[in-house]
């Protein structure tokens, strides 16, 4: 399993958690991210002095880090902040767009999970008809874009879209099955 190089920020608390009943002199500030890659929703505790911008980018990778002094680990859904909770469909939405070819790569590989399920059924909006309708086009030759794929799959709801939904899904932790996020 490869490792984040980069995170996003969700959200960055400079006095910790509010709710957290800790004296305020040993409470740390918190980043709430997520990473750029796996999409692994991570709690990371910035060095002194250091404070982070939403959107920022920020090298959580081996090394030498300038912005983040250790990970503390990975961020339970649910303790997401209200901010953080709606910045993620924002940065998944960038990402999507911003890596077009990591995403058509899915249609063009994607496999069965068994007998009876594939994993192009895991989307939105994708059923056996539609799986069938994909498999049979990319056997001619692999899809190019978003807009190939619609053009040659027939009444096929928005693609870019349903990897969107099925990314924030698997985010939130609303599914078992996992495709694109840790």
């Amino acid at each position: 399993m490869e490792k984040e190089e980069i995170a996003i920020v969700l959200d960055f608390l400079p006095y910790g958690y509010p709710l957290d009943k800790s004296p305020a002199h040993k409470k740390d500030p918190i980043v709430q991210a997520i990473g750029k890659n796996r999409f692994a929703l991570l709690e990371l505790i910035p060095k002194k002095e250091v404070f982070v911008q939403p959107y920022e980018e920020v090298y959580i990778g081996e090394g030498k880090r300038d912005k983040v002094h250790h990970i503390a680990g990975r961020l339970d859904p649910d303790k997401l902040t209200p901010t953080a909770r709606s910045e993620v469909e924002y940065v998944v939405k960038e990402a999507v767009n911003k890596d077009e070819q990591r995403f058509i790569a899915f249609f063009n590989k994607a496999q069965p999970l068994t007998m009876r399920m594939h994993q192009l059924e895991l989307l939105p909006g994708v059923g056996k008809k539609h799986m069938w309708e994909i498999l049979e086009a990319r056997d001619g030759k692999p899809f190019e874009s978003f807009a190939d794929l619609q053009a040659r799959v027939k009444l096929l709801p928005d693609p870019k879209k349903a990897i969107i939904k099925r990314i924030i899904a698997e985010v939130m932790g609303l599914e078992k099955h996992r495709l694109f996020a840790e």
